[in-house]
């Protein structure tokens, strides 16, 4: 009964110490669920274009216009490295928060705020959607 028991216990103890292989973790959409859902803010991934005195998030489906803060600031000198030319834009992932423009301004209903850079990137270069005018 002892040689049995033992045998069983030995082969338990071995399947249980299988080698298993752990799936892919994307950090990216790790990323995005490891904050409170219930903070106000979400996450938005398109391109951020400042010149001069105003600046812009273009998303594929809106524009929105960002509000000057200084996160706005730091966002530009963090970019500033990337750009070719100051009329260049930047890929940017960031913390926001959406808030509706009042009635007595211009611009498109919605602003954003940005309230933590997540990821910031040169644009494609390849990309052929920009339209350049020469002397």
């Amino acid at each position: 009964m002892k040689k049995i028991t033992s045998l069983l216990l030995i082969a338990l103890t071995l399947v249980a110490c299988k080698n298993e292989t752990k799936p892919e973790v994307n950090l990216e959409d790790n990323r995005a669920k490891s904050y409170d859902a219930n903070d106000g803010f979400i996450t938005m991934k398109g391109e951020y274009l400042y010149y001069a005195d105003a600046a812009v998030f273009q998303t594929p489906t809106e524009i929105y216009g960002v509000v000057m803060d200084e996160n706005l600031k730091r966002l530009n000198e963090q970019a500033k490295p990337l750009k070719k030319e100051a009329t260049d834009g930047v890929m940017l992932t960031a913390r926001v928060k959406k808030i509706k423009k009042n009635e007595d301004e211009e611009g498109w209903p919605y602003k954003l705020e940005i309230k933590e850079i997540l990821k910031l990137e040169a644009t494609d270069p390849k990309k052929e959607d920009v339209i350049k005018l020469g002397n």
